[in-house]
């Protein structure tokens, strides 16, 4: 079995812990815990005919006050980048995030996760900048971490960019 590190990498309060509580454990909860550091959980999938143990590292959101520690990206087969459609900012924060996870460890697959769809009349990122990021060759997955949506298909899409190349 092929064992990957995942990292999922955005702003605070953007859905990371919810993503993967929901694809590891099927689980959702309103309750809002912030991640202080890293909190680290696994879940086997089978990805072009292949078992892959994805090592999931949740990290702590960035904000003003909290920085990327380069030592937890390191070793990273791949990450999920995180926005909160609703809140316009915490893309311009995963843009930033992305470009500062490429100079720890280079060019490393990763798809960009816009969450909380089941709120899509609050959103603030419009199908423009989305649109715009796909030009760019972005993989952009649309996902609600309450409802379930797209959530197990933004780590598979992940999981095929690591393994296929």
């Amino acid at each position: 079995m092929i064992q990957k590190k995942i990292c999922m990498v955005g702003s605070f309060a953007v859905g990371k812990t919810s993503l993967v509580s929901r694809f590891v454990h099927s689980i959702f909860s309103d309750k809002y815990l912030t991640t202080v550091g890293v909190k680290i959980d696994k879940k086997v999938v089978t990805v072009s005919s292949r078992e892959l143990m994805l090592m999931l590292w949740d990290l702590a959101g960035k904000d003003d006050y909290q920085e990327l520690r380069p030592s937890y990206v390191r070793g990273a087969a791949g990450y999920l980048l995180v926005a909160d459609g609703t809140r316009a900012f915490t893309l311009d924060v995963a843009l930033q995030l992305q470009k500062d996870v490429e100079s720890f460890i280079g060019k490393t697959p990763f798809v960009l996760v816009l969450n909380k769809t089941d709120l899509i009349d609050e959103w603030q990122i419009k199908e423009p900048q989305i649109e715009a990021l796909r030009a760019r060759g972005w993989e952009v997955i649309m996902t609600s971490a309450k409802q379930g949506q797209s959530v197990e298909e933004a780590f598979i899409t992940l999981g095929s960019k690591i393994v296929d190349g």
